[in-house]
Protein backbone atom coordinates (compact mmCIF):
# COMPACT_ATOMS: atom_id res chain seq x y z
CA UNK A 1 0.00 0.00 0.00
CA UNK A 2 1.29 3.45 -0.63
CA UNK A 3 0.64 5.01 2.61
CA UNK A 4 4.21 6.78 2.28
CA UNK A 5 1.92 9.23 -0.19
CA UNK A 6 -1.78 9.06 1.95
CA UNK A 7 -1.99 13.44 3.13
CA UNK A 8 -6.17 12.64 4.17
CA UNK A 9 -6.56 11.81 7.18
CA UNK A 10 -10.57 11.37 7.14
CA UNK A 11 -11.99 8.09 5.51
CA UNK A 12 -13.29 8.52 1.63
CA UNK A 13 -16.45 9.08 0.77
CA UNK A 14 -15.90 8.65 -2.73
CA UNK A 15 -13.64 5.34 -3.03
CA UNK A 16 -12.39 4.68 -7.03
CA UNK A 17 -11.31 1.20 -7.75
CA UNK A 18 -9.66 0.35 -11.24
CA UNK A 19 -6.98 1.48 -13.62
CA UNK A 20 -4.01 3.86 -13.72
CA UNK A 21 -2.80 3.47 -17.20
CA UNK A 22 0.50 5.13 -18.90
CA UNK A 23 -0.70 6.79 -22.14
CA UNK A 24 1.44 7.29 -25.24
CA UNK A 25 -0.26 9.50 -27.24
CA UNK A 26 0.43 9.59 -30.94
CA UNK A 27 -1.47 13.00 -32.68
CA UNK A 28 -3.04 13.11 -36.41
CA UNK A 29 -0.01 15.16 -37.29
CA UNK A 30 2.88 12.69 -36.06
CA UNK A 31 3.46 14.47 -32.62
CA UNK A 32 3.42 12.35 -30.04
CA UNK A 33 3.19 13.08 -25.71
CA UNK A 34 4.64 9.82 -24.65
CA UNK A 35 4.72 8.79 -20.87
CA UNK A 36 1.37 10.57 -19.79
CA UNK A 37 0.00 10.03 -16.69
CA UNK A 38 -3.68 8.20 -17.72
CA UNK A 39 -6.51 5.97 -16.55
CA UNK A 40 -9.92 6.35 -15.44
CA UNK A 41 -9.07 6.52 -11.50
CA UNK A 42 -7.12 9.55 -12.58
CA UNK A 43 -9.55 11.22 -14.69
CA UNK A 44 -12.23 10.56 -12.03
CA UNK A 45 -10.41 11.42 -8.78
CA UNK A 46 -9.62 14.91 -10.22
CA UNK A 47 -12.96 15.63 -11.27
CA UNK A 48 -14.06 14.49 -7.77
CA UNK A 49 -11.61 16.74 -6.17
CA UNK A 50 -12.87 19.98 -7.50
CA UNK A 51 -16.06 19.73 -5.52
CA UNK A 52 -14.23 18.76 -2.09
CA UNK A 53 -15.20 15.38 -1.94
CA UNK A 54 -13.17 13.07 0.51
CA UNK A 55 -11.67 10.25 -2.36
CA UNK A 56 -9.93 7.45 -1.70
CA UNK A 57 -8.44 5.17 -4.91
CA UNK A 58 -8.10 1.61 -4.91
CA UNK A 59 -5.78 0.34 -7.63
CA UNK A 60 -2.59 -1.24 -9.13
CA UNK A 61 0.52 1.25 -10.14
CA UNK A 62 3.12 -0.02 -12.41
CA UNK A 63 6.75 1.16 -11.25
CA UNK A 64 6.61 3.32 -14.78
CA UNK A 65 3.62 5.74 -13.99
CA UNK A 66 4.52 8.81 -14.33
CA UNK A 67 5.08 10.61 -10.79
CA UNK A 68 3.67 14.14 -11.82
CA UNK A 69 -0.17 12.09 -11.88
CA UNK A 70 0.65 10.52 -8.35
CA UNK A 71 2.11 13.55 -6.78
CA UNK A 72 -1.18 15.65 -8.16
CA UNK A 73 -3.42 13.01 -6.61
CA UNK A 74 -1.50 13.34 -3.67
CA UNK A 75 -1.41 17.25 -3.59
CA UNK A 76 -5.54 17.59 -4.22
CA UNK A 77 -5.68 15.28 -0.58
CA UNK A 78 -6.82 11.84 -2.34
CA UNK A 79 -5.77 9.10 -0.65
CA UNK A 80 -3.61 6.77 -2.08
CA UNK A 81 -4.00 3.96 0.62
CA UNK A 82 -5.63 1.81 -1.56
CA UNK A 83 -3.50 1.86 -4.68
CA UNK A 84 -0.86 -1.12 -4.36
CA UNK A 85 2.65 -1.36 -6.49
CA UNK A 86 3.15 -3.69 -8.82
CA UNK A 87 6.84 -3.96 -8.64
CA UNK A 88 7.18 -3.99 -12.19
CA UNK A 89 5.80 -2.14 -15.41
CA UNK A 90 2.63 -1.78 -15.57
CA UNK A 91 -0.76 -1.35 -17.95
CA UNK A 92 0.18 1.19 -20.89
CA UNK A 93 -1.62 2.08 -23.97
CA UNK A 94 -0.93 4.23 -27.00
CA UNK A 95 -3.76 6.95 -28.05
CA UNK A 96 -3.97 7.10 -31.64
CA UNK A 97 -5.53 10.30 -32.90
CA UNK A 98 -6.64 10.16 -36.43
CA UNK A 99 -8.46 12.66 -38.53
CA UNK A 100 -12.21 11.08 -37.94
CA UNK A 101 -11.46 8.75 -35.22
CA UNK A 102 -9.32 7.86 -32.00
CA UNK A 103 -7.77 3.88 -30.97
CA UNK A 104 -6.74 3.00 -28.24
CA UNK A 105 -4.39 0.05 -28.52
CA UNK A 106 -2.77 -1.93 -25.33
CA UNK A 107 1.00 -1.98 -25.81
CA UNK A 108 1.61 -5.96 -25.94
CA UNK A 109 4.92 -6.55 -23.84
CA UNK A 110 2.66 -5.51 -20.50
CA UNK A 111 0.61 -7.34 -17.96
CA UNK A 112 -2.33 -8.41 -18.21
CA UNK A 113 -5.86 -5.93 -18.00
CA UNK A 114 -6.48 -8.14 -14.72
CA UNK A 115 -3.30 -8.14 -13.69
CA UNK A 116 -3.49 -3.67 -13.38
CA UNK A 117 -6.93 -4.11 -12.13
CA UNK A 118 -7.80 -4.31 -7.84
CA UNK A 119 -9.16 -7.17 -5.87
CA UNK A 120 -11.73 -7.33 -3.12
CA UNK A 121 -8.48 -7.39 -0.27
CA UNK A 122 -7.09 -4.23 -1.96
CA UNK A 123 -9.91 -2.25 -0.18
CA UNK A 124 -8.69 -0.77 3.03
CA UNK A 125 -11.96 -1.90 5.84
CA UNK A 126 -12.26 1.57 6.68
CA UNK A 127 -13.29 2.51 3.51
CA UNK A 128 -16.42 0.51 3.07
CA UNK A 129 -17.87 2.48 5.18
CA UNK A 130 -18.13 5.39 2.03
CA UNK A 131 -20.77 6.67 0.83
CA UNK A 132 -20.22 5.72 -2.21
CA UNK A 133 -18.06 3.36 -4.48
CA UNK A 134 -17.09 3.82 -8.10
CA UNK A 135 -16.09 0.66 -10.35
CA UNK A 136 -14.43 2.01 -13.28
CA UNK A 137 -13.57 0.16 -16.67
CA UNK A 138 -11.81 -3.39 -15.80
CA UNK A 139 -12.79 -6.92 -16.90
CA UNK A 140 -16.52 -7.65 -16.60
CA UNK A 141 -15.19 -10.48 -14.10
CA UNK A 142 -13.56 -8.16 -11.77
CA UNK A 143 -16.52 -5.85 -11.46
CA UNK A 144 -18.35 -8.63 -10.66
CA UNK A 145 -16.34 -9.81 -8.16
CA UNK A 146 -15.51 -6.23 -6.24
CA UNK A 147 -19.59 -5.31 -6.94
CA UNK A 148 -20.32 -8.76 -5.20
CA UNK A 149 -17.56 -8.19 -2.65
CA UNK A 150 -18.61 -4.64 -1.55
CA UNK A 151 -22.41 -5.92 -1.17
CA UNK A 152 -21.44 -8.86 1.34
CA UNK A 153 -19.31 -6.40 3.07
CA UNK A 154 -21.17 -3.72 3.54
CA UNK A 155 -24.79 -5.30 4.03
CA UNK A 156 -26.66 -4.17 7.55
CA UNK A 157 -26.83 -8.16 8.31
CA UNK A 158 -22.85 -9.02 8.17
CA UNK A 159 -21.57 -5.52 9.02
CA UNK A 160 -24.28 -3.88 11.50
CA UNK A 161 -24.48 -0.56 9.48
CA UNK A 162 -27.79 0.74 8.87
CA UNK A 163 -26.80 1.43 5.65
CA UNK A 164 -24.75 0.11 2.41
CA UNK A 165 -22.73 2.12 0.14
CA UNK A 166 -24.51 3.86 -3.38
CA UNK A 167 -22.14 1.30 -5.89
CA UNK A 168 -22.04 2.67 -9.53
CA UNK A 169 -20.01 0.57 -12.53
CA UNK A 170 -18.51 2.05 -15.78
CA UNK A 171 -18.57 -0.64 -18.03
CA UNK A 172 -14.58 -1.94 -20.30
CA UNK A 173 -16.69 -4.57 -22.41
CA UNK A 174 -19.19 -4.24 -25.26
CA UNK A 175 -22.75 -4.78 -24.18
CA UNK A 176 -24.04 -6.45 -27.24
CA UNK A 177 -27.32 -8.44 -27.91
CA UNK A 178 -25.53 -11.79 -27.51
CA UNK A 179 -23.52 -11.26 -23.47
CA UNK A 180 -26.50 -9.17 -22.13
CA UNK A 181 -27.40 -11.94 -20.33
CA UNK A 182 -23.74 -11.87 -18.28
CA UNK A 183 -24.84 -8.43 -16.98
CA UNK A 184 -27.79 -9.15 -15.09
CA UNK A 185 -25.38 -10.13 -12.17
CA UNK A 186 -23.22 -7.19 -11.71
CA UNK A 187 -26.72 -4.76 -12.77
CA UNK A 188 -28.16 -6.18 -9.62
CA UNK A 189 -25.19 -4.91 -7.58
CA UNK A 190 -24.98 -1.48 -8.24
CA UNK A 191 -27.30 1.51 -7.89
CA UNK A 192 -26.05 3.58 -11.35
CA UNK A 193 -24.61 2.59 -14.59
CA UNK A 194 -22.47 4.64 -17.08
CA UNK A 195 -22.44 3.74 -20.50
CA UNK A 196 -20.98 5.20 -23.61
CA UNK A 197 -21.94 4.79 -27.04
CA UNK A 198 -18.85 2.82 -27.42
CA UNK A 199 -19.36 0.24 -24.31
CA UNK A 200 -23.31 -0.50 -26.29
CA UNK A 201 -23.76 -3.04 -29.35
CA UNK A 202 -27.54 -3.42 -28.41
CA UNK A 203 -30.33 -3.40 -31.31
CA UNK A 204 -33.15 -0.97 -30.67
CA UNK A 205 -33.33 1.16 -27.66
CA UNK A 206 -30.27 0.70 -25.55
CA UNK A 207 -32.16 2.33 -22.50
CA UNK A 208 -35.09 -0.21 -22.57
CA UNK A 209 -32.81 -2.73 -22.86
CA UNK A 210 -30.73 -2.03 -19.67
CA UNK A 211 -33.64 -1.51 -18.22
CA UNK A 212 -35.21 -4.65 -18.86
CA UNK A 213 -31.57 -6.15 -17.91
CA UNK A 214 -31.52 -4.18 -14.38
CA UNK A 215 -32.96 -5.21 -11.18
CA UNK A 216 -35.07 -3.05 -8.66
CA UNK A 217 -31.69 -1.77 -6.95
CA UNK A 218 -30.83 -0.04 -10.07
CA UNK A 219 -31.46 4.17 -9.72
CA UNK A 220 -29.86 5.96 -12.17
CA UNK A 221 -28.95 5.18 -15.76
CA UNK A 222 -26.39 7.00 -17.52
CA UNK A 223 -26.07 7.04 -20.89
CA UNK A 224 -23.13 8.92 -22.24
CA UNK A 225 -22.35 10.39 -25.49
CA UNK A 226 -19.03 12.03 -25.19
CA UNK A 227 -18.44 16.05 -26.52
CA UNK A 228 -22.60 15.69 -27.28
CA UNK A 229 -23.63 15.48 -23.83
CA UNK A 230 -26.04 12.49 -22.79
CA UNK A 231 -29.06 11.39 -21.27
CA UNK A 232 -29.72 10.05 -17.50
CA UNK A 233 -32.49 7.89 -16.55
CA UNK A 234 -33.84 8.07 -12.94
CA UNK A 235 -35.45 4.65 -12.89
CA UNK A 236 -36.98 5.33 -9.14
CA UNK A 237 -38.90 8.62 -10.20
CA UNK A 238 -39.09 7.59 -13.72
CA UNK A 239 -38.07 11.11 -15.27
CA UNK A 240 -35.09 11.61 -17.74
CA UNK A 241 -32.53 14.23 -17.92
CA UNK A 242 -30.86 15.45 -21.25
CA UNK A 243 -27.27 17.09 -21.23
CA UNK A 244 -25.01 18.93 -23.07
CA UNK A 245 -21.39 19.13 -23.34
CA UNK A 246 -19.65 22.50 -22.68
CA UNK A 247 -16.10 23.51 -23.83
CA UNK A 248 -15.16 26.17 -26.35
CA UNK A 249 -13.06 23.55 -28.71
CA UNK A 250 -12.96 19.90 -27.99
CA UNK A 251 -9.28 18.90 -28.39
CA UNK A 252 -9.56 15.67 -27.24
CA UNK A 253 -12.60 12.94 -25.38
CA UNK A 254 -10.05 11.04 -23.36
CA UNK A 255 -10.98 10.34 -19.75
CA UNK A 256 -14.09 13.23 -20.28
CA UNK A 257 -16.60 10.26 -19.29
CA UNK A 258 -14.41 9.53 -16.23
CA UNK A 259 -14.75 13.30 -15.71
CA UNK A 260 -17.96 13.34 -15.54
CA UNK A 261 -18.88 10.26 -13.22
CA UNK A 262 -16.46 11.53 -10.89
CA UNK A 263 -17.92 15.29 -11.03
CA UNK A 264 -21.52 13.89 -10.91
CA UNK A 265 -20.65 11.55 -8.36
CA UNK A 266 -19.16 13.84 -5.86
CA UNK A 267 -22.74 16.08 -6.37
CA UNK A 268 -25.43 13.01 -5.96
CA UNK A 269 -23.36 11.05 -2.83
CA UNK A 270 -24.17 14.36 -0.47
CA UNK A 271 -27.43 15.85 -1.90
CA UNK A 272 -28.87 13.13 -4.53
CA UNK A 273 -29.64 15.80 -6.64
CA UNK A 274 -29.86 15.26 -10.42
CA UNK A 275 -29.92 18.24 -11.68
CA UNK A 276 -26.65 19.50 -9.69
CA UNK A 277 -24.93 16.08 -10.52
CA UNK A 278 -25.19 16.56 -14.17
CA UNK A 279 -23.59 20.62 -14.21
CA UNK A 280 -20.71 19.33 -11.94
CA UNK A 281 -20.34 16.33 -14.20
CA UNK A 282 -20.26 18.37 -17.19
CA UNK A 283 -18.05 20.82 -15.61
CA UNK A 284 -15.63 18.55 -15.00
CA UNK A 285 -15.81 17.26 -18.75
CA UNK A 286 -15.13 20.40 -20.17
CA UNK A 287 -11.65 20.38 -18.37
CA UNK A 288 -10.73 16.78 -19.84
CA UNK A 289 -11.95 18.16 -23.17
CA UNK A 290 -9.82 21.17 -23.85
CA UNK A 291 -6.56 19.74 -23.75
CA UNK A 292 -4.70 16.08 -24.60
CA UNK A 293 -5.26 13.31 -22.00
CA UNK A 294 -5.31 14.28 -18.28
CA UNK A 295 -3.52 17.83 -19.10
CA UNK A 296 -6.77 19.56 -18.83
CA UNK A 297 -7.83 17.98 -15.54
CA UNK A 298 -4.41 18.33 -13.62
CA UNK A 299 -4.36 21.97 -14.76
CA UNK A 300 -7.97 22.23 -13.35
CA UNK A 301 -8.30 24.10 -9.80
CA UNK A 302 -11.79 24.06 -7.75
CA UNK A 303 -11.79 27.56 -8.17
CA UNK A 304 -12.12 27.58 -11.99
CA UNK A 305 -14.88 24.89 -11.20
CA UNK A 306 -16.36 27.03 -9.18
CA UNK A 307 -16.50 29.74 -11.65
CA UNK A 308 -17.82 27.63 -14.48
CA UNK A 309 -20.47 26.30 -12.38
CA UNK A 310 -21.58 29.61 -11.35
CA UNK A 311 -21.59 31.14 -15.38
CA UNK A 312 -23.32 27.78 -17.03
CA UNK A 313 -25.51 27.10 -14.17
CA UNK A 314 -26.32 29.69 -12.15
CA UNK A 315 -28.97 28.34 -10.26
CA UNK A 316 -26.87 24.88 -9.23
CA UNK A 317 -24.16 27.15 -8.05
CA UNK A 318 -26.58 28.59 -5.69
CA UNK A 319 -27.24 24.74 -4.07
CA UNK A 320 -22.89 24.10 -3.89
CA UNK A 321 -21.08 27.32 -3.88
CA UNK A 322 -21.80 28.33 -0.32
CA UNK A 323 -20.55 25.30 1.21
CA UNK A 324 -17.84 24.46 -0.67
CA UNK A 325 -16.52 28.16 0.29
CA UNK A 326 -17.47 27.73 3.68
CA UNK A 327 -15.51 24.10 3.90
Amino acid sequence: MMTNTTINTAAPTLVLLGNLLVDDIVLADGRTLLGEPGGALLHAALAASLWDARVGLVSVVGSDYPAIGLDALACRGIDLAGVRRLGRPGGRAWLLHEPSARRVIHHLDVPSHAEVSPVASDIPAAWLAASGMHLAPMPLSRQAELAAAITRSTTPEASGRSRRPFISLDPFEIIRDDTAAEWRGPLASVDAFFAGEDDLRLSGDAGLALRDLAADRLRLLVLKQAERGGVVHDLQDDNRYAWEARVDRVVDVTGAGDAFAGGFLAGWLPRGNVNLSLAQGVVSASFALEDWGSRGLLRATPQAARERLATWFPEQALVVCPEAVAG
